[in-house]
Parts: C-alpha cells; sequence; structure tokens
C-alpha cells in the first residue's frame, strides 16, 4: 500500500511540474511564437487560479502588446478583443 501511495505522489508531482512547466513557457513565449495562440497554454490557463490567470495574462500582454488580439481568457469582458 506504501509503494502505491509513494507513486501515486510522484507521479502527481510529475504532472503538476510538466503542466506548469509548459504554462510558464507559453506565458514567457520561451519559444518565440507570432502569437499567443497555443490551445495547450489557452487550456492550461483556463485551469490556473485568476491570481495566475491575471499574472500570465500581464506577461502575455507585455510580450504580445497591441500586435494581436488577445488570446480567450485574456479578453476584456466589457470589450471583445481588447486585453484586460
Amino acid at each position: 500500500m506504501k509503494r502505491i501511495l509513494q507513486f501515486a505522489l510522484i507521479l502527481a508531482v510529475a504532472v503538476l511540474t510538466t503542466a506548469g512547466y509548459r504554462y510558464y513557457t507559453w506565458v514567457n513565449n520561451s519559444a518565440g511564437a507570432a502569437d499567443p495562440f497555443d490551445e495547450v497554454g489557452i487550456d492550461l490557463h483556463q485551469m490556473m487560479p485568476s491570481f495566475v490567470q491575471d499574472w500570465g495574462c500581464a506577461k502575455l500582454q507585455a510580450n504580445f502588446g497591441t500586435k494581436t488580439l488577445p488570446p480567450y481568457g485574456c479578453q476584456s469582458p466589457t470589450e471583445p478583443g481588447k486585453w484586460k
């Protein structure tokens, strides 16, 4: 039983670390993408808590600014097509 719990804990940490790294690289545009429209990054963004989403949108806006429309989750609720 102890080995199963240890394996489950290691697996959970590995999944969370991988997802966190993938989100961080998307937000910081480490790949040098021309636009922020990466499906995996947007999906991970939707799963993050609101304070992480706010940080992510601010980083994306700093990286892409007025070059493109904001990705889903970073659009203003009152003005579609504008950053939050």
